[in-house]
């Protein structure tokens, strides 16, 4: 059951706010990074600027562009980004395609 969050997003409907308090992953939702700026999710609060679909926006950006990003172009799908199999590909060109 979600609670409202009476710390850094006080107002908001919170999956982590308990009775007892916060329970995300020290005890509070972590601030936006630099790379979240221009993000439509990004809302301003008193205590800071924080996201509105992440509670810790550093880990969504560890390992390449944040899945929840709105300011983040998506591949195209014109395959230019889709890994080859070096052996198939050698095929590919001995075969003249």
């Amino acid at each position: 059951m979600s609670g409202i969050c009476q710390t850094v997003k006080p107002g908001e409907t919170c999956v982590f706010w308990k009775k007892t308090g916060c329970t995300y992953n020290g005890g509070t939702c972590h601030p936006v990074v630099e790379a979240c700026e221009g993000c439509d999710r990004i809302k301003e609060y008193p205590s800071g600027l924080y996201c509105t679909s992440c509670s810790e926006p550093a880990l969504k950006w560890k390992n390449g562009a944040c899945n929840l990003a709105t300011h983040v172009k998506k591949g195209n799908g014109n395959g230019s980004s889709k890994k080859l199999n070096p052996l198939k590909a050698s095929k590919r060109m001995a075969a003249g395609r």
